[in-house]
């Protein structure tokens, strides 16, 4: 699905809303609702208005890695976007080019054998393209300790070109974000879920909403490409796969709270349309011709007209449908990108 639609470039939100003025939070953020062909606005803190008793939030507890690491291949000065780890040891990387403004931009990665200098002595090799689409992102070798412990003492969030300026990585960790056994995380912030405030949880569950973690460690999307998503490694708790069944049978509403979520619970669904505790890796891309057998709804921020990212919107609410919300959202002037507005999908 592309939109026939452009995005200027002052709708960017450039940085976070709680330093866009005095006294704002991460809930400030506007809050696009569609119900059908219906479009209303919203500012994210009436989200409990919207929903009610019985409804499950269904939220996503990777944290954000500082993934961007500064190196030098040969004379050429690059930066290295660590996206996923390989259950062989490897990381999935990606080469960026330092564009002189502090951010960076697409580079070719290869050829294969490629070195990298990074910070302390550490040498990353690079081995083979991770796919056939194209050579963006690498399986590559990283010596030393470990690529967690690299990126704690040396690397920062990754950010793009649209951004006004580095931000610590606490401006990119969501409320549910817990720290992993193994290091491993989210190379980008799964940034739907960015605008709740524990006060907002606490009083969406005194109002009888319930909430259910998994996880699901989000690779690099490069914002130039608007690839279908890569393999990502995604685990669903038993507890919440009972919790999403009974919600369900109850006759509440699943509300994915973000695209990554909806890729980890409808890869976890059976034959039968029940969701089942399974962990590991999914390759799932959901489309409108695939549907969706779980989520009734849906919190996502707004994406680029070309995002592979719309077909799962289009699955989950209709053509129809997403194409009159992006327009009231530009009509609305919403802002876009992981610091910005959020879009409430509804049956």
């Amino acid at each position: 699905m592309t939109l026939a639609v452009r995005v200027p470039e002052e709708l960017s939100a450039r940085v976070p809303v709680e330093q866009r003025g005095p006294g704002l939070e991460r809930d400030a953020v506007r809050m696009l609702v569609s119900r059908g062909a219906e479009v209303a606005h919203h500012v994210f803190t009436e989200l409990p208005l919207l929903l009610r008793a019985g409804d499950l939030l269904v939220v996503n507890t990777s944290a954000t890695l500082a993934a961007a690491v500064d190196g030098w291949t040969g004379d050429a000065r690059v930066v290295v976007h660590f996206s996923t780890r390989g259950d062989d040891g490897r990381w999935a990387v990606e080469l960026r080019e330092p564009d002189g403004r502090g951010t960076t931009r697409a580079r070719a990665g290869g050829p294969a054998a490629r070195e990298v200098c990074l910070p302390g002595g550490v040498r990353l090799v690079l081995e083979e393209p991770l796919s056939g689409r194209g050579e963006r992102l690498w399986w590559a070798r990283v010596s030393g300790p470990g690529v967690p412990g690299l990126l704690r003492e040396y690397g920062r969030p990754i950010r793009y070109a649209y951004t006004e300026r580095d931000q610590p990585l606490s401006a990119y960790q969501t409320v549910f974000a817990l720290p992993s056994a193994d290091g491993t995380g989210s190379a980008e912030m799964p940034s739907a879920a960015r605008p709740f405030t524990a006060r907002l949880v606490a009083e969406l569950v005194s109002r009888g909403v319930q909430f259910a973690p998994v996880t699901l460690h989000t690779g690099v999307a490069s914002a130039e490409a608007h690839e279908p998503p890569y393999p990502e490694r995604f685990a669903v708790p038993e507890a919440s796969a009972r919790l999403i069944n009974a919600v369900r049978a109850g006759g509440g509403r699943v509300v994915a709270v973000g695209t990554t979520v909806v890729r980890a619970v409808e890869s976890a669904v059976g034959a039968d349309g029940a969701v089942r505790a399974r962990a590991g890796w999914t390759d799932l891309v959901v489309t409108p011709e695939r549907g969706v057998r779980v989520v009734d709804g849906l919190l996502t921020g707004l994406h680029e007209p070309e995002a592979s990212h719309l077909l799962m919107l289009e699955a989950v609410a209709g053509r129809v449908a997403i194409e009159r919300g992006y327009r009231a959202a530009l009509q609305g002037r919403y802002l876009w990108h992981e610091f910005g507005d959020v879009h409430l999908v509804l049956p």
